[in-house]
């Protein structure tokens, strides 16, 4: 790594600096844990939410990798051995999914290739492209242990997820039924319940048609929005109790289609009699309610679809159709057999497929589950009783309905990338051997004719076990025995149930222990309108681009060979014609921190962005003056904080004490948005904007006693300050901290030293703070006299104050160089009352302020008309902020709930007001 140079240039370069310093942390080792039996420091672990193999850097990455990388850098710093354990997942069906895109493109399917050659085609992808991803999170500044890095696939993975299988089954946790699932006719294989999503409000189709009873004496009328599945129809329904259709008990309707007799059941359960005609037809293979009936009534289950959703042999006449051209056909059909009765128009909800977008067809199979009861009681108790916290609290009652109301799992997919079934069938004894190593003959009769089940399972089944499976389980490993249960899981509330949840369970179950003690959700990171990022929309913003910068041309580009449609492309060209300028990885990283995690949607604004970028600016600007300030002076940064006396070295103390305080609670608590915006102001509004240029006359003094203490405060402000955003900004802090003068036996880089505390590095003045506080309201107005009134700055003006006060007459006395040099002006000695009070009897054109307990006039500034409309409209902000408190303070619930302390403050505020108000008034009267 080459070193910094010794003198700051003028501007920050993210690009050079974060590539170099990263590159160095990582050579270094600092990412390492340890697992050294001697190392007694307390272990901090986070296991990433493993990202998918066919994934490549978009802004959820960066907004997940952030807020994890600042809980790890935190807990380095705090002097934790800290595991942030890196991963790859397998992600069945998406990763098979682009596979077979590019066999298309080649003129192939998976079948020409073959089972075998296609799951070697798939690795050779993932050899090749997968895992660039991990690559991408480096240049946000992820500090994982790369060498631990593991892939779902992994030997050690694949070892993992058999033992866990097997463990089950013996257990009699997973088991082999027939059941009605969740079919993608796209991608061929069933879906679990929580990959199926609801969409809602859609137009369909409510069409009724006639069964004639079999005796020829009637019919009865039902209606369906899939008139198609009628070919498997094996029942009628009425209620019981239905007298309308009392004459109907015993009978049998008669199929049109197929040579099948239908019977007409009574089921209370499945039938509401006010609802249509108060007639259900009964399919049991391709509806949940209806498979419930089927089993109450001893139903037989007609299976009429193909595995690709075209109709079967079962289907009669309509064989070969697609299943939406058999509805039409079907419709047709009955029509012209006299037997339909109408249809209208029916708001619904269609159950689509979350991997492939198509229509979800319900299907009788044959597939593995998972009871998820047995397993579900704990995982409910741990939240309940406070040993897991799920933070933002409020998902904690949607935890508990799913789980409370969890139904079985089912686990078996119909792919071929993913891990096998661990489960081999018997041709000769029909036994299932279910075994951790390959079988080789049949556990029932010995036989060799066995063979192994064709489908793999569930993704999420192997990501369940990830917090244990990373750590070396079912091994008894040094890292599982130090490093679980881990700390934190920070994640997205999306994948709560579909991970979290199982993650639990999984954990609870195999290890005996909770998985993790905090479940940190984060919201979904959406475009500025907060519209989802869609590459079809064009609204997808690579992080990559933010960081290294794009032009136009090369976003326009970039979405347009990712599919985006011409309203995506004119999205780009009017929201971001000029591209984006190379902001840093740390500019956005304090843009995705600033956003509370709390937030369902994060509605990411590169304005914001650009804002962070200039913070980085002003930190780097602010550096350089102080270092250059220090110069040649023997002042280094201490592992203690100074004692000053001056009292703007004892504020910025006590200001950085503050904002110590909460910038620790908002990282520890999971208010990262908190901790953030408090370095943020500190920085900006008051070590940049005040503390910098009090420090400029005291430096210049002459005084050395105060020209020491200054340079011991500055220098300690400024090195503290470094530690504590480093978490948040590593790169650019890094390369400051680098450069400060520091303690002799000073650490090697700034992420490996001590994260600052408020009671040890910095100290609480609260009266420095209470006096500070007149000379900033003294500066601010007269500063806003000057720019109000058009005052030149080479132009001087004398300022005539009075108070009452005793402590402000100190302050203002002591602090009078300070103030004239901040406001360029002159302070008059304090004037009589009267004067003040009446400056249009004793002053020409003059301005008035009014700050608590000061009044003030500046003579010979103002234009009278203007200085009446400035008057006025400050009485209208203090009437606004007044009422305000007023209503607060007039509401009993407040004044009798609310802490004392805080109700308090409201009255005192309130009483200041009124009296600002009324030498407002005064002031505005005299004019």
């Amino acid at each position: 790594m080459s070193e910094p140079s010794d003198e700051m240039p003028k501007q920050y370069s993210p690009t050079e600096s974060e590539s170099r310093w990263y590159e160095f942390w990582e050579t270094s080792g600092y990412f390492a844990a340890s697992e050294d039996p001697d190392d007694r420091r307390p272990t901090y672990t986070l296991a990433i939410p493993p990202p998918n193999v066919t994934g490549s850097l978009h802004m959820g990455h960066a907004c997940r990798t952030t807020f994890e990388d600042v809980l790890c850098r935190h807990k380095r710093m705090q002097g934790y051995n800290t595991l942030w354990v890196p991963g790859i997942d397998h992600a069945g069906i998406a990763t098979q999914v682009v596979v077979e895109r590019q066999l298309k493109k080649e003129g192939l399917t998976r079948h020409d290739l073959g089972r075998e050659k296609f799951i070697e085609r798939v690795w050779e992808w993932k050899e090749e492209s997968g895992g660039r991803i991990l690559q991408q999170l480096r240049k946000m500044g992820a500090s994982c242990d790369w060498p631990r890095t593991k892939f779902t696939m992994d030997p050690d993975m694949v070892r993992a997820v058999r033992e866990a299988f097997v463990r089950l089954h013996e257990e009699g946790l997973i088991y082999r039924d027939t059941r009605l699932v969740n079919w993608d006719v796209e991608a061929q294989t069933v879906l679990s319940d929580l990959e199926v999503e609801q969409e809602e409000d859609v137009e369909g189709t409510m069409f009724d048609f006639a069964y004639p009873l079999a005796d020829g004496d009637g019919e009865v009328v039902v209606s369906t929005t899939r008139p198609e599945t009628m070919l498997g129809d094996t029942a009628v329904a009425i209620h019981p109790n239905d007298e309308r259709y009392r004459h109907l008990h015993g009978k049998y309707v008669r199929h049109p289609f197929v040579d099948r007799m239908i019977p007409v059941v009574l089921d209370a359960d499945l039938v509401d009699p006010e609802f249509g005609t108060g007639v259900v037809k009964v399919t049991p293979a391709h509806d949940p309610n209806d498979f419930a009936t089927g089993k109450r009534h001893g139903l037989e289950e007609i299976n009429i679809f193909n595995l690709d959703g075209t109709l079967n042999e079962n289907g009669g006449s309509f064989q070969g159709l697609d299943r939406f051209e058999a509805r039409r056909a079907v419709e047709i059909e009955l029509a012209n057999l006299g037997l339909a009765r109408g249809s209208k128009k029916h708001m619904m909800t269609l159950p689509r497929s979350q991997r492939s977008g198509t229509i979800v067809e319900p299907m009788i199979s044959t597939q593995w589950f998972v009871k998820m009861k047995p397993l579900a009681a704990p995982a409910i108790k741990v939240v309940e009783d406070g040993t897991i916290q799920i933070l933002p609290p409020e998902w904690s009652k949607t935890y508990f309905h799913w789980l409370r109301n969890i139904q079985d799992w089912c686990i078996s997919r119909q792919l071929w990338w993913g891990h096998p079934i661990p489960a081999w069938y018997c041709d000769d004894c029909d036994h299932v051997t279910v075994s951790r190593e390959d079988a080789s003959a049949c556990v029932g009769c010995g036989s060799t004719s066995i063979r192994q089940d064709e489908d793999v399972l569930d993704t999420w089944f192997s990501s369940g076990l990830w917090p244990f499976s990373t750590l070396g389980w079912p091994d008894k490993t040094l890292a599982l025995d130090r490093f679980y249960p881990t700390q934190d899981m920070e994640t997205g509330y999306d994948i709560l149930f579909f991970w979290v949840a199982r993650m639990i369970m999984m954990g609870l179950h195999f290890m005996g222990e909770v998985p993790f003690t905090r479940v940190l959700l984060a919201g979904l990171v959406t475009d500025e309108r907060g519209d989802k990022m869609s590459k079809v929309k064009g609204n997808v913003v690579d992080p990559l681009d933010v960081i290294y910068g794009a032009t136009g041309q090369e976003l326009i580009a970039k979405a347009e060979k990712a599919g985006a449609k011409k309203a995506g492309i004119n999205y780009l060209r009017t929201t971001y014609p000029d591209g984006f300028a190379a902001y840093g990885a740390d500019a956005l990283r304090m843009t995705l921190l600033s956003y509370s995690p709390q937030s369902r949607r994060i509605a990411l604004s590169m304005k914001r962005i650009e804002g962070y970028r200039n913070f980085a600016n002003k930190l780097w600007n602010a550096s350089r003056y102080a270092l250059m300030r220090l110069g040649d002076s023997s002042t280094k940064a201490s592992q203690t904080c100074p004692q000053p006396q001056a009292l703007a070295n004892r504020w910025v103390l006590s200001r950085l004490y503050q904002a110590l305080d909460t910038a620790s609670t908002g990282l520890d608590t999971y208010r990262l948005d908190e901790a953030s915006g408090a370095l943020y102001h500190f920085v900006w509004d008051e070590f940049c904007d005040w503390f910098l240029e009090v420090s400029k006359p005291a430096l210049d003094s002459g005084d050395t006693a105060l020209v020491q203490e200054t340079e011991a405060t500055l220098v300690h402000v400024l090195e503290t300050v470094l530690r504590a955003l480093h978490p948040m900004m590593p790169h650019i802090t890094e390369e400051i901290w680098q450069r400060v003068p520091k303690w002799a036996d000073a650490e090697a880089s700034i992420m490996i030293s001590r994260y600052p505390s408020a009671l040890v590095d910095a100290k609480l003045h609260r009266d420095a703070e209470r006096d500070f506080e007149v000379v900033q309201a003294f500066v601010s107005s007269a500063r806003t006299i000057r720019a109000e009134h058009d005052v030149s700055k080479s132009q001087p003006m004398r300022i005539h104050w009075h108070t009452d006060d005793d402590d402000k007459r100190t302050v203002l006395e002591a602090e009078r160089l300070t103030i004239e040099r901040l406001a360029r002006c002159e302070i008059c000695f304090e004037a009589d009352a009267t004067k003040v009070d009446e400056p249009a009897a004793h002053f020409e054109n003059a301005a008035v302020f009014v700050i608590p307990g000061i009044r003030a006039v500046v003579p010979d500034v103002i234009d009278t008309e203007k200085e009446r409309d400035r008057l006025r409209r400050d009485i209208k902000k203090v009437e606004k902020e007044l009422g305000v408190l007023e209503t607060k303070l007039a509401n009993p619930s407040f004044v009798e709930r609310a802490p004392e302390a805080v109700v308090g403050k409201a009255r005192s505020d309130a009483s200041d007001l009124r009296e600002k108000r009324g030498r407002l008034e005064a002031a505005l009267t005299s004019l």
